[in-house]
């Protein structure tokens, strides 16, 4: 069966990886690609990459460009996406890639973004664990409103929630330092992200708790264990042009031993198609996941601290926003969870 599909925002990263990956897909079919700027330009104009579909032309991004679709991506900056998608038929399969749907709490969205809330949708991270038993890909089942998650949230929630589920760390000893690479503020104009400022350093940015993804980061936690969790989460932004290399740490509660913690990681992602848990004493490398739809995970236990730290790599483009939208799609309309989703990675 061929689902008709449209890209709205298809001329940004995130949506030009969507458009990649929807490529080899063998049950979507992108028929529509929207843009603003780039309105009557052809994917080949701005996406040379994109061979398939290099007479698709840009057309402006407004409800009625998008209605008549079996499934519609969505990938537009925060506070647009959710008056655009107000207007399309309920049936039709939604996937935000944006944060416009991801909270669930009406004064997170007003402390963190601000503007009109237009309420949260199914949330897309299939391998999150639960509190009351089960994963995320249930609640995604039949879904058709599906908010794609942050990049960086998913990262850290993936991380930590095999522990928090288990009550293996102090939920309030979280942190989370991030390495970065520039993709995942999309393609926006700044001196800050231009190869002059960004080759040869690196620094700190949204420092000191002010990073729109914390409360989903803390969201995520809280489903999968049942409690409040804070969480203190630096990003810094690193000469790579994609990628996610997150260090997480948690105070690990009193007597825990190292295969306790080995054991509750192997029992939520033994069997996960997309997340691979490394054996003892092996940690990810960005460069291993590029490409790919997996996110990569390794821990250790500091035993003289008291500390578990977990080492996350993921593609920020590609599980960190088009692929978690993809595989949560397939779930969505019932099609196999991994069709169109590469496990490889391109190297070197």
């Amino acid at each position: 069966m061929s689902f008709s599909v449209a890209v709205a925002g298809a001329s940004g990263y995130a949506g030009g990886e969507i458009l990649r990956l929807l490529s080899t897909h063998p049950d979507f079919e992108v028929t529509t690609v929207t843009a603003h700027s780039n309105v009557g330009q052809t994917v080949s104009d701005v996406h040379p990459n994109l061979r398939r579909y290099a007479g698709l032309t840009f057309v402006d991004t407004t409800p009625e460009a998008l209605a008549g679709h079996d499934a519609v991506f969505v990938a537009v900056p925060h506070g647009m996406s959710g008056a655009l998608t107000s207007h399309l038929p309920a049936e039709t399969l939604v996937v935000d890639a944006g944060a416009d749907h991801r909270l669930t709490d009406p004064a997170d969205w007003a402390a963190f973004y601000g503007g009109d809330y237009f309420g949260a949708w199914a949330y897309g991270v299939p391998e999150l664990l639960l509190s009351q038993g089960g994963k995320q890909r249930s609640l995604l089942a039949g879904a058709r409103r599906v908010a794609a998650p942050g990049c960086n949230a998913s990262t850290i929630i993936l991380s930590l929630a095999p522990a928090a589920a288990a009550g293996l760390i102090d939920l309030d000893t979280i942190v989370s330092v991030l390495s970065v690479g520039p993709s995942g503020a999309g393609k926006s104009t700044s001196v800050a992200l231009s190869a002059s400022e960004l080759l040869g350093s690196a620094n700190a940015y949204k420092v000191g708790g002010k990073h729109r993804h914390i409360p989903e980061i803390e969201q995520g936690i809280r489903v999968a264990s049942g409690g409040s969790a804070r969480v203190s989460f630096t990003p810094v932004l690193v000469p790579m042009s994609r990628g996610i290399l997150a260090v997480s740490t948690a105070q690990l509660a009193a007597g825990t031993e190292v295969a306790a913690v080995r054991a509750v990681f192997e029992s939520a992602y033994s069997t996960e198609r997309f997340v691979e848990f490394m054996p003892d004493g092996r940690f990810p490398r960005t460069a291993d996941v590029l490409g790919s739809n997996v996110a990569s995970i390794g821990l250790a236990v500091d035993e003289h601290a008291g500390k578990l730290t977990v080492v996350a790599a993921v593609d920020n483009l590609t599980k960190g926003t088009a692929g978690a939208a993809i595989q949560s799609a397939n779930i969505a309309l019932g099609l196999d969870e991994a069709a169109g989703l590469p496990i490889e990675g391109v190297a070197p």
